[in-house]
């Protein structure tokens, strides 16, 4: 979000899934599909049947009840799923973010775990009729296998989703996860489920999961952007507007999304962020508006109020180094740095210098 030079990593139809299956999403409709999810916004009574063990010719399977939340982004071109739920068998909460992409018209759906914060592979797809179909390649148990998301049977106030495997290249799918929706009276998160003990919201922290509460707000932003970063340049443009950065799982994961304008034009995007309870480790990714994919992720974590995060992307036909830097200034000033390195870490190029001031809290 922060850093509007990220080049997201070209998709072309039909590398992640037998050519036969992305044919029609390859050939973009006519029609514009930013609004298909409108009908999936507010708060939902969801239950879950998982199959425990797929593609093992077993039939046990496990059912779950909670809350899922979907929250509108760019106007509806975007939107965050989050879903918490109960059963015999435990505890699942994860959140989904899904991106319109309006040159292909295609959604790309991320899903991550609050159990990991690792973002699965992505799927793309889009709605035909009233049916949406996503698709990509994964390898499960060891075994190479299509996975297929569908959203069918809507209703202003319910709906059904199920995920699929396919071991045989699509011939034949077993349905190894089905969520059905019916929407809720109440709202907000009130509607969420109560905590209870072995819950997580009940559990004993990790060390670093709460770096980002600091964060939480809405801010007055201003961006100083390298116009032509690792070329020699020193041409800076800058912006003003509004960041805005809310908690999901309580604080584990948060969403930032940023809309800000100067001389060089609009900046709109997002930036999500999930904690791995295991590693004590943040991942860091961003998107716009403008490609609906999420970037590569950057990794760090925080010491002393000091944040560090690094990772890769490719700018310019060559991959780079990529390292964020978020220092607080005082109670109510924080200042994110991006930087590049074209020499394996040697030398440094700022090239996005973010300072924002808090307006208010949540």
């Amino acid at each position: 979000m922060h850093r509007m030079t990220l080049v997201s990593r070209a998709r072309e139809c039909g590398l992640l899934v037998a050519a036969a299956m992305l044919v029609a999403p390859c050939l973009a409709a006519e029609t514009d599909g930013s609004h298909d999810f409108d009908f999936n916004f507010g708060v939902w009574k969801t239950h879950v049947s998982r199959l425990l063990n797929p593609l093992s010719a077993s039939p046990t399977r496990a059912e779950y009840d909670g809350t899922s939340v979907v929250s509108k982004i760019w106007g509806g071109r975007a939107n965050i799923f989050e879903l918490e739920v109960d059963g015999p068998a435990g505890h699942i909460e994860g959140a989904g973010l899904r991106l319109y992409n309006p040159q292909s018209r295609q959604w790309s759906l991320n899903w991550a775990s609050s159990a990991d914060g690792q973002l699965q592979p992505v799927m793309y797809g889009r709605f035909i009729e009233g049916r949406g179909e996503f698709f990509d390649q994964e390898v499960v148990d060891g075994k190479n296998v299509l996975v297929r998301n569908t959203f069918s049977d809507i209703t202003p106030d319910s709906s059904r989703f199920e995920q699929a495997y396919s071991a045989d290249g699509g011939r034949t799918w077993e349905e190894n996860w089905i969520m059905t929706f019916a929407r809720a009276s109440g709202g907000g998160a009130a509607a969420r489920t109560t905590a209870a003990p072995g819950h997580p919201a009940s559990r004993r922290s990790a060390p670093g999961e709460h770096d980002f509460d600091s964060a939480f707000g809405t801010w007055q932003t201003h961006i100083r952007r390298l116009k032509d970063p690792l070329s020699g340049s020193n041409d800076w443009v800058e912006y003003d507007g509004t960041h805005s950065v809310r908690q999901v799982w309580n604080g584990r994961a948060n969403l930032g999304e940023l809309e800000a304008d100067g001389q060089a034009g609009h900046l709109q995007a997002l930036s999500t962020r999930y904690f791995n309870p295991q590693t004590h480790l943040w991942s860091v990714s961003y998107g716009t508006p403008r490609d609906g994919n999420l970037s590569r992720a950057l990794v760090g974590q925080f010491k002393n109020g000091h944040g560090e995060f690094y990772g890769e992307e490719t700018f310019k036909e060559r991959v780079v180094l990529v390292r964020e830097v978020y220092t607080p200034i005082d109670a109510w000033t924080r200042k994110l740095e991006v930087a590049y390195s074209a020499d394996g870490g040697q030398s440094w190029e700022t090239n996005w210098i973010m300072v924002d001031r808090l307006i208010g809290r949540p």
